[in-house]
C-alpha cells in the first residue's frame, strides 16, 4: 500500500493511492458503511500505524471497495488537487544516523563509526512533497542528503536485530537538509573540539527534513537493500547510490536505538546517505533550485528551494 497524509481545504486527511488517485479513507468508509463515526485510524497516520494489525486489513478492504465507487470528491482526488504533508506529520521521534555509507564517509574525510552514531531532528523540520526548503537568513551552505527512512509500526524496546523487521511499518524518501556553516566547528575535521559538531543548528532548522510523498508498506518492498537512491538539483544528478552500501544495516540500527529507548508507531529512522553531497565539493543549494529525491519503488520527493525573507 501507498499511504499518505494530505490536506484539502485546510483539513488534514489520511489517504491511500489507488490507480493513481488519492482516496480519502474516512470518506470512503462513510460511503461504504453508512457510518459517520469514523475510526481514528483513518484520520491520523500515527493512529493507523499503531493499530496496523486491525487497521491495515480495513484499509486494504476500503481500497478495493473504492474502485466500485464513483470517483468524485470527497472520496477521490487527483494528486494535483491535494497538498502533500509528511506521511507521518507528528512522529514522536526522528532519528538520523551519521556517516553510514562508506563512500560518503570518505568524501567527508571521516571514518564510519564502529557503532551507529545518531543525531535527531524535530517536527519543525518536517515538510512534505512540493513544500519549500528554506535557505535561512543566517546560512549560505545549505546541503542535501537523500536517505531511505524506516517508519516504525509497532511499539518495542530492546529489539534484537533479527526481530527488527517485525517492528517496521514501511519506508519513505527522506532528505536530510543540512546547514554546513552552522554544523561544522572551525577547523573541522582536522581540528576537533571536545563538544563535537553543532547538530541542533546544523540539522534542526525549519523545513530541514522533506519526507514523502508516500509511506510504502514493507510488504511492497522485496528488500530494503536493493533500492537505488538518486538526488537531482535542477535535473543534474548529484547523488546516485544503492541501499546495499549501507554499513550498519537496518536491524543493527533498530537494535541500537531500542537499547533503553521505546520505539513507537510513527517514529522515523533515516538510514544514511550515499556520496555526492555539496559539502564534498559540489554547489550548495540556492534560491529557486528544485531538488528531486527518488528511491526505487518509493516515489519521487520534490521540493523547491526558497530564500527566507
Amino acid at each position: 500500500m501507498r499511504l499518505l497524509t494530505f490536506s484539502y481545504n485546510g483539513v488534514d486527511r489520511v489517504g491511500l493511492l489507488v490507480d493513481g488517485m488519492v482516496v480519502d479513507l474516512a470518506s470512503v468508509y462513510q460511503s461504504v458503511y453508512g457510518d459517520d463515526h469514523v475510526p481514528s485510524w483513518l484520520v491520523s497516520m500515527r493512529s493507523l500505524l499503531a493499530a496496523s494489525e486491525h487497521s491495515f486489513p480495513l484499509v486494504e478492504r476500503l481500497g478495493k471497495e473504492a474502485k466500485a465507487l464513483d470517483k468524485v470528491k470527497p472520496r477521490f482526488y487527483s494528486v494535483e488537487e491535494v497538498i502533500f504533508q509528511p506521511p507521518v506529520p507528528d512522529p514522536k521521534k526522528i532519528f538520523c544516523v551519521a556517516a553510514n555509507y562508506v563512500a560518503h564517509s570518505q568524501e567527508m574525510t571521516i571514518k564510519v563509526p564502529e557503532k551507529p552514531y545518531f543525531f535527531s531532528k524535530f517536527t519543525n523540520t518536517l515538510i512534505g512533497h512540493e513544500h519549500s526548503i528554506l535557505i535561512p537568513k543566517t546560512s549560505v551552505k545549505v546541503d542535501y542528503e537523500i536517505e531511505l527512512a524506516v517508519v516504525i509500526g509497532k511499539k518495542g524496546k530492546y529489539i534484537p536485530r533479527d526481530k527488527a523487521q517485525e517492528y517496521i511499518a514501511g519506508y519513505t524518501v527522506f532528505n536530510d537538509v543540512s546547514f554546513r556553516d552552522k554544523q561544522f566547528p572551525a577547523g573541522w575535521p582536522q581540528q576537533l573540539n571536545p563538544f563535537g559538531q553543532n547538530w541542533i543548528h546544523g540539522k534542526g532548522l525549519d523545513n530541514a527534513a522533506p519526507c514523502g510523498p508516500y509511506l510504502v508498506t514493507k510488504d511492497e518492498v522485496v528488500s530494503p537493500y536493493s533500492l537505488r537512491l538518486t538526488l537531482k538539483v535542477n535535473g543534474e544528478v548529484r547523488q546516485d547510490g544503492y541501499t546495499r552500501d549501507m554499513y550498519h544495516k537496518i536491524g543493527d540500527l533498530i537494535e541500537y536505538l531500542s537499547d533503553g529507548i521505546t520505539l513507537e508507531p510513527g517514529d522515523i529512522i533515516a538510514t544514511g546517505t550515499p556520496a555526492g553531497v555539496a559539502a564534498a565539493g559540489k554547489e550548495y543549494l540556492k534560491d529557486k533550485d528544485v531538488v528531486e529525491a527518488e528511491i526505487t519503488g518509493l516515489g519521487l520527493l520534490r521540493n523547491r528551494v526558497v530564500k527566507e525573507q
